[in-house]
């Protein structure tokens, strides 16, 4: 799991591991993850891109880079969230995903709401 907080903007990750979607015999393990985006701050700040950097457990990154989360560009007014799931596939059964948002107020200003470090884990992986 991840809380992070960037000028009144909160990003809550958390994880899990997709079996339905996963093939270790192929070393392909899936993993949901769900979001919450929410605008603790005094001033609107629209989602406007994202940017995840994806490390397996043998060091390989890939990095996301894209216009606004699953279609959409949430504009957050103070006290409003945004939730949404996504998912991820790894090469090995555990690794990490962290990340930022572009954030844009009204006035134009743009900012990165960062997204903290969590982890990919197969349960028992790590046993």
């Amino acid at each position: 799991m991840s809380n992070t907080e960037t000028e009144g903007v909160r990003v809550v990750v958390k994880a899990t591991y997709w079996p339905e979607r996963s093939a270790p015999d192929n070393q392909q393990w899936a993993f949901t993850y769900s979001v919450k985006v929410s605008n603790e701050g005094t001033r609107v700040a629209t989602l406007k891109a994202r940017h995840w950097v994806i490390t397996d457990a043998n060091g390989r990154v890939e990095e996301v880079r894209g216009e606004g989360v699953v279609g959409k560009t949430p504009r957050l007014e103070p006290g409003e969230s945004f939730e949404y799931t996504s998912w991820a596939m790894l090469r090995t059964p555990f690794g990490t995903m962290r990340g930022e948002y572009l954030m844009e107020r009204n006035d134009g200003g743009r900012f990165e709401a960062k997204i903290g470090e969590f982890a990919l884990t197969q349960p028992n992986a790590l046993n």
